[in-house]
């Protein structure tokens, strides 16, 4: 599993190497996940001038476990660890391959280009980026990784170099790349256009930012500004920023420090304090003050993002008593359960929200059977699945399977024809819908 952790100080006077520092303080608390390389993205240069700062990005990736790529920061020559940032952005992350083998070119961040113009980090899998991919070297970009997430800052850069509007915002670029988007994702991105910016965007994929200043916030819920498809193409600003569209320290000096993680273990030990962003949030970060976006308003939309306190101590999440993570994971058991709830099931209203079925919901009504395809834990999650759906409407049948089980071709064969089938693919319960077919599944895996 793949890990995001990254940090931002405004008006927190911190070195290069206490940064740095921070960031993988981070990546440690998420090594539990599993990964098999890892890379951090800071702003590059030695110039002491403030105004130069943040115009370079440097990034630096290295295969196999975090402690390789702390050797491999230390032997950067050209790098003044002492030089001070009062604003500074930096993102981290630890990847588990899924496009492309563990490399160093396959590592995140992943670049739009050789300058390091845009950076992004990236949880999830971007189902149509090989179409992407396809459109931007037709448009003379070059790709140089094997990874989905490559696209993406490629596709940023698009946006930025196509862009009428010479103001745009890093928050509309963002909003614009995801429009494009398809699967589950959770980014975040750093430029050397917005120094000391920060976005972050998630949509299947968790994403929290944990906020903390010596200072009181403005607010406690910050609301979530909209724009609509035809104001997002022309860029038309935003509400200007206040304590009614965004949170901030209240006083003169408004220090204040964020830090985005796709796992509460990443950001316990420096506060206790975080929001968790929604399917399709954009969250931005200018000038210390956060604002969260959004272009499509639905009616079961929450207005707001609170902020949450963690009730967690960072022992809790680590191996604490237990002889290994494994055991831990098992006693943990039910309060994971509660947690796997929290934001998709309301008991005020007694409803139930799964981002990954919701833009599915009429490719699923007209489904003749659904089809569960899964194995290890996922097999135990289908087999819950089963009873759930066989009292929901007794006219679908569904059939479990390992994934991997060749013994049941001939099965698929017969239930794909004019069917929509669903797969599980992991316990997480991310959906991939495939259109009608009637190539049977062994013909399309030897294609």
């Amino acid at each position: 599993m793949c890990g995001i952790f990254a940090y931002l100080n405004h008006l927190v006077p911190r070195t290069r190497r206490e940064i740095i520092e921070i960031l993988f303080k981070g990546l440690q608390r998420l090594e539990y996940r599993g990964y098999d390389s890892a890379g951090i993205g800071i702003d590059g240069g030695n110039n002491k001038d403030r105004n130069d700062k943040g115009k370079q990005i440097c990034i630096i990736k290295r295969n196999g476990k975090i402690k390789l790529l702390e050797e491999e920061v230390s032997k950067q020559e050209d790098i003044d660890f002492d030089v001070e940032y009062e604003t500074h952005f930096a993102a981290a992350h630890i990847r588990w391959a899924t496009h492309g083998v563990p490399n160093i070119v396959n590592a995140h961040p992943q670049r739009s280009d050789k300058d390091n113009e845009f950076i992004v980090i990236h949880n999830g899998i971007i189902t149509n980026h090989k179409n992407l991919q396809k459109f931007l070297e037709s448009q003379g970009y070059e790709f140089e990784s094997e990874t989905d997430t490559e696209s993406i800052a490629k596709l940023i850069k698009y946006v930025y170099d196509n862009s009428e509007n010479e103001e745009i915002s890093f928050a509309t670029l963002v909003e614009r790349v995801i429009q494009q988007l398809e699967g589950a994702f959770a980014l975040l991105f750093k430029s050397v256009h917005f120094p000391g910016q920060a976005v972050c965007t998630r949509r299947g994929s968790p994403m929290m930012i944990g906020v903390k200043s010596e200072h009181k916030f403005s607010t406690d819920h910050i609301p979530v500004l909209y724009r609509t498809c035809k104001e997002l193409k022309r860029s038309c600003p935003l509400p200007r920023t206040d304590a009614s569209t965004s949170l901030y320290p209240v006083g003169e000096e408004k220090s204040v420090e964020y830090y985005f993680a796709s796992d509460a273990s990443a950001i316990i030990e420096h506060t206790n304090r975080a929001i968790f962003l929604e399917d399709d949030d954009v969250a931005a970060v200018v000038d210390g003050c956060l604002s969260i976006h959004r272009v499509k308003r639905t009616a079961s939309d929450c207005s707001a993002r609170g902020i949450q306190i963690l009730q967690v101590e960072l022992q809790q999440m680590m191996k604490g008593s237990y002889s290994s993570f494994m055991q831990k994971e098992i006693f943990e058991q039910p309060e994971s359960v509660v947690n796997t709830m929290r934001g998709r099931v309301n008991f005020g209203n007694n409803t139930v929200i799964l981002g990954g079925l919701k833009d599915s919901i009429k490719d699923i009504r007209r489904c003749r059977r659904l089809l569960i395809i899964a194995c290890g834990t996922s097999y135990h999650s289908g087999l819950a699945c089963l009873s759930v759906c066989d009292a929901a409407a007794s006219k679908i049948s569904i059939l479990i399977v390992p994934h991997r089980s060749c013994a049941y071709n001939d099965k698929l064969e017969l239930t794909l024809v004019d069917s929509h089938p669903v797969f599980y693919p992991n316990h997480q319960l991310d959906l991939w819908f495939f259109r009608r077919s009637t190539v049977p599944i062994s013909q399309r895996e030897k294609e």
